[in-house]
């Protein structure tokens, strides 16, 4: 099966050019087929501030009023999401910015009101693996955008983490998928404190073994079973690491 590398970025390192120029380098030189996902949260903040719009978030999810919605959908379908494909142009890579609306590659369903109304943001539903699947044999690199659409007619603001996972799981089917996620460090950490001390593999053995002794806690934890569930789905491997870091295949292996 041939080989296909999905890679999850987040909004800091593409927002900035010296950084997003540093991971389109590495990005291109990634051998076989490839897809981008990427965030833009910071973006969207600074100008939904400069338009008087407030950012409300919860636990690190942004709420998604009519206002603010249209504001993600400048900044990661415009702004941001083209910023990273003439990049990738300018480094001979055939790049293509995709919302899930676009040729319907991704359809979400408004999350329902729980404890929090987050307003118009999507759970991914259905993705159109077949339809990605023939634009990355043609030699096109998807760069994905963290928004989809109900098939109503609305679009929804969704997680770049649960859109990559979404994509890489849809995507197995045809191709051996690893999954990169980006994050501020190497990998995960035996030593928090210790930006070196990076776990090179861990399996669901060792995950348990981590968690009980305390040694991978808070938000880690639902990353990787994040990344577990994507390997229960057909994806190869979940590799967690720095941006810098993609191009040497360093990090931490989850299998």
């Amino acid at each position: 099966m041939e080989k296909l590398t999905l890679i999850k970025v987040g909004g800091k390192i593409v927002e900035e050019p010296e950084t997003l120029e540093n991971l389109l380098h590495d990005f291109s030189s990634i051998d076989g087929y490839k897809v981008l996902v990427h965030g833009g949260g910071r973006s969207a903040t600074k100008i939904a501030s400069a338009l008087g719009i407030e950012s409300k978030m919860v636990e690190g999810r942004r709420i998604t009023d009519a206002d603010m919605l249209k504001v993600v959908t400048m900044v990661y379908g415009g702004l941001v999401n083209k910023n990273i494909v003439a990049g990738l142009q300018a480094l001979h890579i055939n790049a293509l910015g995709l919302t899930g609306a676009d040729m319907n590659i991704m359809r979400s369903d408004k999350r329902p009101v729980k404890e929090v109304d987050y307003g118009f943001v999507g759970d991914v539903k259905e993705v159109n693996a077949d339809l990605l699947a023939a634009l990355i044999r043609q030699g096109i690199v998807p760069v994905l955008a963290p928004l989809t659409h109900d098939g109503k007619g609305n679009l929804l603001n969704t997680n770049a983490d649960t859109i990559a996972a979404e994509a890489a799981k849809a995507l197995a089917k045809h191709f051996e998928v690893t999954l990169m996620y980006c994050f501020e460090k190497k990998g995960v950490l035996l030593d928090e404190n210790d930006d070196d001390s990076v776990i090179p593999e861990i399996d669901r053995s060792k995950f348990r073994e981590y968690v009980e002794k305390g040694i991978i806690q808070g938000g880690m934890i639902p990353k990787l079973e994040n990344a577990f569930r994507a390997i229960d789905a057909g994806v190869k491997q979940v590799v967690i690491t720095q941006a810098s870091e993609i191009h040497k295949q360093t990090g931490t292996y989850v299998f």
